[in-house]
């Protein structure tokens, strides 16, 4: 079995390029990800590609090879089954649930996972909008639209909540912006660096592009 930091690491690069699968991770990047200083990821990528889990090329970065990318959609899987079946079926917040399943990903069995995978009904996605692997490693395949690219008079859904800070889900929560609401763009504000959003049968919400770059949106209907 992988170590919690191999896990931890492969999941976090799997992470870092969901626009681009094929992109190299810088160092920086993936130091800053991971909370340690750049010295101590590139020691522990060097580890990694020696067990072939990924990539890695000086002065450049580092993506995961097929088996590091099976192993980052494993520890995936496991995590947001967890969300959900913390949400879900004991009925925790969602804005509190991602420290928990962070522990409990590195815990449980793959046949407590299939266990709890069954028991949920199979979900697709977390609570966060985010797709669950499949039993089988593979992930579905969708195009990343983010909120800060619509204009106004744009129609669109929201789907996945790119970031998982409690402060940021309470944000969008107490706002009415959570996955599955539909929304309509009513301005965007190239001066003030922010865009006005009104969610369906509520008041207009105005946030920064910052906050609007991490809510992937489809278009509605």
């Amino acid at each position: 079995m992988p170590s919690q930091a191999t896990e931890d690491y492969l999941k976090h690069i799997f992470q870092l390029t969901l626009e681009n699968p094929h992109q190299l991770v810088s160092m920086g990047d993936l130091a800053e990800s991971m909370e340690v200083v750049p010295g101590t990821a590139t020691s522990m990528v060097k580890k990694l590609h020696r067990d072939k889990l990924v990539h890695y090329e000086a002065y450049s970065g580092v993506k995961l090879t097929s088996k590091g990318r099976k192993t980052a959609l494993r520890v995936l899987r496991r995590h947001r089954l967890v969300e959900t079946l913390l949400v879900e079926t004991f009925g925790l917040d969602w804005a509190e649930v991602h420290e928990d399943a962070e522990r409990l990903e590195h815990a449980i069995s793959d046949k407590l996972m299939e266990r709890i995978d069954s028991f949920l009904g199979h979900p697709l996605t977390d609570p966060h909008g985010d797709p669950i692997p499949a039993s089988d490693g593979e992930m579905p395949t969708t195009k990343i639209h983010r909120l800060v690219d619509g204009v106004a008079g744009d129609k669109v859904t929201i789907t996945r909540i790119l970031d998982q800070e409690q402060a940021f889900l309470r944000f969008i929560d107490e706002r009415g912006l959570r996955p599955g609401t539909t929304v309509r763009i009513e301005q965007t504000d190239d001066v003030g660096d922010a865009m006005t959003v009104r969610p369906s049968r509520r008041q207009p919400v105005t946030m920064g592009r910052a906050a609007a770059r991490k809510l992937l949106v489809e278009p509605a209907g």
